[in-house]
């Protein structure tokens, strides 16, 4: 299944072009779904897939029932624990979503398109209206987070037989977490997985839309940084609202020079990713499929490769530089062939804003307001770090192999 992840700067008008982009895909054959937080004039406002036209679905998620729903689970199974203590149970009515719902509800409602459980022929595009931009990255990354979190806070390995753990809590003088804990910590690792697959599928790639100006042209160079950072591919640029390049209103000709300028930077900052797509300002808000057929200019503006070229691997990758003295193996299973640089592109970093720490097998990656941990390959593990380069937009890291862990030579 081919994902296209869209985004932008808040404002921007990025429901409307992940719409039109569903559209367009449907048009050229593809069954669409179009998953989005918002009511889209024109298109069905359920929270269950309905019919837009032939070939093209769409869903709108619910983040106050997701969040009913789950919660109301959850009291369920601690039923007993409440009981226990007193405690009064809450009623579905009385519950109202916490900050931070909208995000959850996201991911589950990929997580159902992604396993089709709403098709059994299945979707061969599925177009997502994320949130904006920064947030945007930050539910991207979500997945990634979260499994990390649940297995550092209950390891499966750690579990211990059911049968031992009243004699093991006994031992230690603690009570033992419950075994329907690590039941449903292995049950949302297992969910979140196929989301973080999702996302990181070589068929998905972001698709970002942003009105041409100073204020969109700062976020996007901020967030270009975060995007590396994550490993995320875009597969378009596109300039929503442009407006007609020729006007006798000298008010209109200097707003479309402005942007013809901004344009002309993005042309050159991201000639290397993605070359801005144009949709034409339609001089209202569209209304609906007829409105979204004729910002796309015939569906070209916002056509969608069958293939995708996403995140086929990790954006991250090893050299070899040097052999210091001690440490043996240019090709054996002794060590490895000299100190070791761990590289990673960073287009638009700057150093003052880059943060580095090494945390056991783990490296702790600070690039302004993004972050990301990320897991050292077994190789790295048995090094120090021994310094670190940004140069020309990529983030090299030397690691010297620690002779305590490698075989010396004879």
């Amino acid at each position: 299944m081919r994902t296209v992840l869209v985004t932008g700067p808040g404002g921007a008008g990025r429901t409307t072009v992940a719409a039109a982009t569903a559209l367009a895909g449907s048009r050229h054959g593809a069954r669409t779904l179009l998953i989005s937080a918002d009511v889209i004039p024109g298109f069905p406002s359920g929270t269950e897939p309905a019919q837009v036209t032939d070939s093209l679905w769409s869903v709108r998620t619910d983040s106050a029932e997701h969040f009913r729903s789950e919660l109301l689970a959850l009291q369920d199974q601690l039923s007993g624990v409440l009981g226990l203590l007193g405690g009064n149970q809450l009623d579905g009515e009385e519950l109202t979503e916490l900050p931070g719902s909208d995000q959850l509800a996201l991911l589950h409602t990929l997580r159902r398109a992604a396993r089709g459980d709403w098709s059994h022929d299945g979707y061969d595009l599925l177009v997502v209206d994320l949130p904006p931009l920064r947030e945007a990255l930050a539910v991207l990354a979500l997945p990634e987070q979260l499994r990390r979190y649940l297995r550092r806070l209950l390891p499966q390995e750690r579990q211990a037989a059911r049968a031992l753990r009243p004699m093991l809590a006994q031992l230690a003088g603690v009570p033992m977490p419950a075994q329907w804990l690590y039941e449903a910590a292995a049950r949302r690792d297992a969910e979140l997985a196929e989301v973080q697959a999702l996302i990181e599928d070589r068929a998905t790639t972001l698709r970002i839309v942003a009105e041409p100006g100073p204020a969109a042209e700062d976020a996007l160079r901020t967030a270009r940084t975060g995007l590396a950072l994550h490993g995320l591919r875009v597969d378009a640029l596109v300039a929503n609202r442009v407006l007609p390049r020729h006007s006798s209103d000298p008010w209109f000709a200097a707003l479309a020079a402005q942007q013809e300028k901004c344009l002309d930077h993005w042309r050159e900052e991201w000639a290397a990713e993605a070359s801005p797509a144009e949709v034409a300002h339609l001089g209202r808000d569209p209304q609906g499929p007829a409105d979204l057929a004729a910002l796309t200019g015939g569906d070209a503006a916002l056509a969608v490769d069958e293939r995708g070229t996403g995140r086929a691997e990790d954006p991250w990758w090893i050299e070899e530089s040097g052999t210091p003295d001690g440490v043996d193996g240019p090709d054996g299973p002794d060590g490895p062939d000299g100190i070791l640089i761990w590289c990673l592109r960073l287009p638009g970093a700057v150093k003052k804003d880059l943060q580095l720490v090494r945390r056991g097998s783990e490296l702790l990656l600070t690039v302004g307001p993004f972050h990301r941990i990320v897991p050292l390959e077994s190789a790295l593990r048995r090094c120090t770090v021994s310094g670190a380069a940004l140069t020309d937009g990529v983030l090299r890291v030397r690691f010297t192999p620690d002779p305590d862990l490698w075989p010396r030579t004879s």
